[in-house]
């Protein structure tokens, strides 16, 4: 069971592809946090889009934790920094994805194809990456505790 309190929120105006748009940023108290679902939209459009948001609003670290991105399409996205706690990536294409600083802690990585990802000082702890595609993958300073990479592909990979 999740428990989930709303303590704070604002709207801060935001321009996105030339319109201008309300941004609700949500902060909670305890309990396992929800992904924020204008961050989730925003990543569902397009990896274009989202990349752009990213690059427009920088000090904004999205929250994408415990979502299901299972099979999700997101080659070359931007998701450095970003909480992705508990997300289900199962089969999801992170081809050269920037995951760099990305939290990734207990999340399902289970035949991603993670190929040419950047995972620079990522937190890994208890992800699974059963079977997950990490072919010229950087996991310099990456925090492998806990997580599992039986058979995964680790052929070129950066691990020190």
């Amino acid at each position: 069971m999740l428990f989930y309190s709303l303590v704070w929120e604002s709207c801060l105006p935001i321009k996105l592809n030339g319109i201008d748009h309300q941004y609700v940023i949500e902060t909670h108290s305890e309990g396992n946090q929800l992904a924020n679902q204008q961050h989730l939209d925003l990543l569902k459009q397009s990896v274009h889009v989202w990349n752009q948001w990213r690059q427009e609003h920088p000090n904004i670290l999205p929250d994408l934790s415990h979502s299901d991105l299972s099979w999700a399409c997101l080659s070359n996205a931007d998701l450095s920094g970003v909480n992705l706690n508990g997300v289900d990536f199962t089969w999801a294409d992170l081809y050269r994805a920037n995951l760099i600083k990305a939290n990734l802690s207990q999340a399902n990585l289970s035949g991603a194809d993670l190929s040419g990802t950047h995972l620079c000082r990522a937190n890994l702890d208890g992800a699974d990456l059963n079977g997950a595609l990490l072919y010229r993958a950087n996991l310099r300073d990456t925090d492998l505790s806990q997580t599992n990479l039986q058979k995964a592909v680790l052929e070129e990979t950066v691990l020190n």
